[in-house]
């Protein structure tokens, strides 16, 4: 790709000098001899210049006034400067300006060669870090989150409120599988801080050790097999947005650090002896009641009112059976195009189905049956026969073993008998519900007693009594 180079130089033997030079290194160079005719060039004529290289004073004007007020247009563009008379007031500004350089003339060539391809690099870096952004504005602005239900409406309007205002900390409430993650690239792609990073933890799914560990980062030898110095997810996310979710599974000790990370905008490595300043916007996720936990002192009451600045609370998708009208024919759309299909026709049985369901997997369910029936699809209908959505199965093309699994109520995602637990494999249950399910189950059989349901399901009473806590069961030990 050829690039852009805009050189700004009223010596008109310079400036042929420096064009023909940089042309023949395969640079698109364009010449102005006036700061008007470089204004005309980036405004009007729309120049989007990887380099501005440009005298420090020109006939006009200025370079670094120039400078200040067109960094907004060309915001990816380095800036450097050439000086017949170089001043440290002027250096200065220049680089606090963001100027990348700043060389007196008469500048040997080869040096301000070296110069031009470290500046390319970094504009290149820029170009890509702002074009990634706005793919990221377009990806997830507030109408990303679809549906024309009042609950739906009235989240999009919040969102787009939200984007508009520098918040410190957020909670996003809702069932599993309403869509907490987008939520939360929406509020950062459409914040202020879309251009800095955005860091992503589950809570749920690291140990404590080591959930610590990425939080905060680690100095070498801090622990056993910490060879290196690692920067935290705090660090890594410094201007931006660290999205944590499932927070209600932290442990209460490191609620206690993170709270006072949060509260001082400082943070300190495992095993190190300096605090590091950082300006992370918290977004927080849970598929649990946050303010119930923080009441019953399962989680700190004092994380919670920090982190509750604000409250998203996403319905479930039973509650905005409408969206179904948006959200279907988006999702056959989605799997056609990624496997080839031609599905294009819902029957009227398909719909009333689809609306009767429960949803308890809500919109991740939705996403994974209309896969499921678009890559099984033979032409241009839907494929009703293979929602196998409980209580509604058809039974047409399963084998017997699948049979065995369909036909479960519209209550009940899964059933059991003496001998065993039977759960569905087709998208209809979370792996959450599954385990709460079968913990629930197995408490059931051994009359709540916590110590007889760990030996049936071959686990110790620590781990069961995390997990019985995770789903707020109730034990008699």
């Amino acid at each position: 790709m050829i690039e852009t180079l805009l050189i700004i130089e009223d010596e008109k033997l310079l400036g042929t000098e420096l064009s023909r030079h940089y042309r023949a290194q395969g640079w698109d160079v364009v010449l102005a001899d006036t700061l008007e005719k470089a204004k005309t060039l980036l405004l009007k004529n729309r120049l989007e210049p990887l380099l501005i290289l440009s005298d420090m004073n020109l006939p006009d004007g200025n370079a670094l006034d120039f400078m200040e007020a067109m960094k907004k247009h060309v915001s990816y563009a380095e800036w450097l400067f050439l000086t017949g008379y170089g001043s440290v007031p002027d250096s200065v500004r220049a680089l606090r300006l963001g100027a990348y350089d700043f060389l007196e003339k008469p500048c040997d060539l080869e040096r301000l060669d070296l110069v031009v391809t470290s500046a390319t690099r970094s504009a290149s870096i820029q170009r890509r870090v702002i074009d990634q952004t706005k793919q990221g504005h377009r990806r997830y602005s507030p109408d990303a989150y679809l549906g024309h239900s009042q609950q739906a409406q009235e989240v999009r309007l919040l969102l787009a409120k939200l984007t508009q205002v520098p918040f410190s900390a957020l909670i996003i409430g809702g069932e599993s599988g309403t869509g907490k993650g987008l939520t939360a690239r929406i509020l950062h792609y459409g914040s202020s801080r879309a251009q800095q990073p955005m860091i992503e933890v589950n809570c749920a799914a690291l140990p404590r050790e080591l959930l610590e560990s990425e939080l905060f980062g680690h100095e070498p030898g801090a622990f056993t097999g910490a060879s290196g110095r690692h920067r935290g997810l705090l660090e890594q996310a410094d201007g931006g947005t660290l999205f944590m979710d499932e927070i209600g599974e932290m442990p209460l000790d490191l609620q206690a650090k993170l709270l006072k990370a949060i509260e001082d905008h400082k943070v300190r490595r495992l095993g190190g002896e300096k605090e590091i300043s950082v300006d992370v916007q918290i977004v927080a996720a849970s598929n649990r009641d946050l303010e119930q936990m923080a009441q019953e002192g399962s989680f700190r009451a004092d994380l919670y009112h920090r982190l509750s600045v604000f409250k998203v609370i996403l319905p479930p998708l039973r509650e905005a059976v409408e969206d179904l009208d948006e959200l279907v024919p988006l999702f056959v759309a989605e799997y056609n195009a990624k496997a080839g299909r031609q599905v294009k026709d819902i029957p009227d049985e398909v719909w009333s189905k689809l609306k009767a369901h429960h949803w308890p997997g809500n919109v991740r369910e939705l996403r994974n049956v209309i896969e499921r029936c678009v890559l099984f699809s033979d032409g241009a209908t839907f494929p009703g026969q293979w929602l196998q959505l409980p209580g509604q199965h058809s039974q047409a093309g399963l084998s017997d073993r699948d049979q065995r699994f369909a036909g479960f109520d519209s209550h009940s995602q899964a059933k059991s008998s003496e001998q065993g637990i039977f759960l569905p494999l087709d998208g209809s249950m979370a792996l959450d519900d599954m385990d709460r399910f079968i913990i629930k189950t197995a408490l059931e059989r051994a009359d709540n007693n916590l110590t007889g349901a760990a030996r049936a399901l071959g686990a110790t009473r620590e781990t069961l009594r995390y997990r019985v806590r995770k789903y707020n069961l109730k034990t008699v030990d």
